[in-house]
């Protein structure tokens, strides 16, 4: 296990607050973050090439003052950071030689781990001459060649192609898996985030804000930065009053009812799949019910067989149904509707 205590770090204008963080042994764990939110120096805090305030233990051991070769990680740049004076075989070598290990046994590593890798046959080109794709898993297996106890991944899709980086991902889970490899990746991707990750954190201007599992983050956010990073629908802000066990939010106006009896000013979410939509008025037991007219109808990217309507009920409601259903409604642009949502599916912060 990895547990880091109140970490910080100032290095310049920019600082690491307080992280707390614990990575489970053999864990696939995804730091997700825009930008300069400091996912790089985190990690590179855990690599041991910083000083910083805190603790870092690895297996209950204080590795805070442990020199970068002692610490058993291994670290792979979106950049690659191949040596480019050095053939794909001697880059590869690099971390063994460095450590002694005799010609025999870096032979037998190399040869082992390129296998692994599919770049055997590239062992005598030269690295200025590969594909992003390539370099990407050369770098891999120079760190991978070593036995790292822990794999530290600064972006490493980034830099790729849709294609390669589909390859280099499913690289990352099989390696994962087949070693049990405890797996640190950051990513400013919520996609490449959820399809990797067993668990992951949101970072945001050096503090971890939320850590979980992908689906729980994304439909229980804690904080309006993490509800936008994550690409939540229907985030609202209003002034929420409790009466009778029941909430009711005031957005601009329109009331929307909640079961989570939060007062004052807070954040909402209506997930759209929560959300029915009918051109009649229906019975339902559904405490929000509201008139409106569609404003908007398109596609979501990478869900097949799945249409946004957004309808203006006052406020604009992105509603998700199946394209069966939105062919049997026969919805279009300005036809007026109903939307109906429960109070329990009404998500406050």
């Amino acid at each position: 296990m990895i547990k880091i205590h109140d970490l910080s770090l100032k290095l310049g204008k920019f600082e690491l607050k307080n992280i707390n963080l614990e990575i489970n042994h053999g864990e696939y764990f995804v730091i997700l973050g825009e930008t300069g939110a400091g996912k790089t120096i985190l990690v590179e805090c855990i690599a041991g090439l910083h000083k910083f305030s805190g603790k870092i233990f690895i297996d209950g051991i204080d590795i805070s003052n442990v020199p970068i070769e002692k610490r058993n990680t291994g670290l792979v740049y979106q950049d690659y950071a191949l040596f480019p004076n050095l053939n794909v075989m001697d880059n590869i070598k690099f971390g063994l030689k460095i450590r002694k290990f005799s010609e025999e046994a870096i032979n037998e590593n190399v040869c082992e781990i390129s296998k692994i890798l599919k770049v055997h046959h590239l062992l005598d080109s030269d690295v200025k001459n590969l594909s992003c794709g390539e370099k990407q898993r050369i770098s891999l297996a120079r760190v991978l060649v070593i036995n790292p106890k822990i794999l530290l991944l600064d972006e490493p899709l980034a830099a790729l192609d849709p294609n390669t980086q589909n390859e280099v991902k499913n690289f990352l889970k099989e390696i994962h898996k087949e070693r049990n490899l405890t797996t640190i990746h950051i990513t400013h991707n919520f996609e490449e985030a959820i399809s990797l990750a067993d668990r992951l954190g949101v970072m945001h201007k050096g503090e971890i804000l939320q850590t979980g599992k992908a689906d729980e983050i994304f439909r229980n956010p804690r904080s309006e930065f993490v509800a936008k990073f994550t690409g939540a629908e229907n985030l609202f802000e209003g002034i929420s009053r409790v009466e009778n066990r029941i909430a009711i939010i005031d957005v601009n106006g329109i009331k929307i009812y909640s079961t989570n009896l939060n007062e004052g000013r807070v954040f909402m979410i209506i997930h759209p799949e929560n959300i029915v939509i009918s051109k009649n008025s229906i019975l339902t037991s559904a405490r929000n019910s509201f008139k409106g007219k569609i404003c908007e109808i398109s596609k979501i990217p990478r869900r097949e067989g799945i249409i946004k309507v957004v309808a203006d009920v006052g406020i604009p409601l992105a509603v998700f149904i199946t394209k069966q259903a939105f062919e049997e409604l026969n919805l279009g642009i300005n036809d007026k509707i109903y939307v109906y949502f429960k109070a329990n599916e009404v998500y406050v912060f």
